[in-house]
């Protein structure tokens, strides 16, 4: 039996400059140990208690899915990290080298905020629980650590690539037809097409393989992806909506390795084994648990 087989096709690539703000969706992608290159590359930092500002807490930080940023010109591997725009929801835009842009986003979260590129020495962001069953907590907020998987001075809340399937976000709109399953309310890097034979929610039989990418690129899936309040927030056309991560909670709750907890799962988390280039288009190639060890 090969120890390989095609899982699927990458059908978007995105990226997101600045940790919980609307990211871009690329037609390709240079991607290292440290992930897509420029995903999650900025980050506020709340100057009052030295947090991570993240959706996660959207009492606190719920605008920041009204704010959209992108490069102003694409960075590159071994490459000083680019300025980023941010668009405001007036159509108003800050450069990240410009010098009162802290200032402007101060005003607009009505927060003292640095926009930063490095995370402090100990990381870590408020997360809202909501009162949903099946979650850790309920009606709560708590602080999360960054997990010490990520690359030291990174914004990654556990790893540095987020994998999803259409299959998943179809079973899910099966499941839940009156909630608006659109892939960006689950921040993916890459989604991946699968074919309509799969099992249900097939990326968790993918925690411990290989996942090869065009050329070069090798991932190892690491486990599934714990899904937060975020994914209920309200995003440009897309409401607001609980039953999003209730649904999640009700039919798709994995035990987590990292958490060592069943939790509301909807997509994957990996690791990057080997440096490479992800194109729209390219065939995902599964190594077998043994090949990918």
């Amino acid at each position: 039996m090969s120890d390989q087989y095609i899982a699927g096709s990458v059908l978007s690539v995105l990226r997101y400059p600045v940790k919980s703000m609307m990211g871009e969706e690329l037609t390709i992608a240079d991607v290292t140990e440290g992930g897509l290159i420029g995903d999650r590359a900025y980050a506020l930092i709340d100057n009052t208690t030295g947090k991570i500002a993240s959706a996660k807490n959207p009492r606190k930080w719920a605008r920041l899915f009204d704010c959209h940023a992108s490069f102003v010109e694409p960075p590159g591997k071994g490459r000083p990290m680019p300025p980023v725009r941010i668009m405001l929801p007036d159509g108003s835009n800050i450069r990240s080298d410009e010098p009162n842009a802290n200032g402007i986003l101060s005003r607009f979260f009505e927060r003292e905020v640095t926009l930063a590129e490095t995370a402090p020495d100990s990381p870590a962001l408020e997360e809202y629980w909501p009162d949903i069953d099946g979650l850790a907590h309920r009606e709560t907020v708590t602080e999360e650590s960054i997990a010490l998987s990520s690359p030291k001075g990174s914004f990654f809340d556990y790893a540095v690539a987020h994998v999803i399937t259409t299959n998943t976000l179809n079973r899910l709109r099966e499941l839940y037809p009156q909630g608006c399953f659109e892939a960006r309310r689950f921040r993916p890097n890459i989604i991946v097409a699968v074919g309509k034979g799969e099992p249900d929610f097939v990326e968790n039989s993918w925690v411990g393989l290989g996942v090869e990418i065009g050329q070069t690129l090798l991932l190892k899936v690491t486990n599934p992806c714990p899904r937060c309040v975020m994914t209920t927030l309200p995003q440009a056309d897309l409401p607001q909506d609980h039953g999003i991560l209730r649904t999640a909670a009700q039919h798709n709750k994995p035990y987590v390795p990292a958490l060592a907890q069943a939790m509301p799962c909807v997509g994957v988390y990996a690791n990057v084994l080997r440096s490479g280039t992800v194109r729209r288009g390219d065939h995902l190639r599964m190594q077998r648990a043994a090949a990918a060890a």
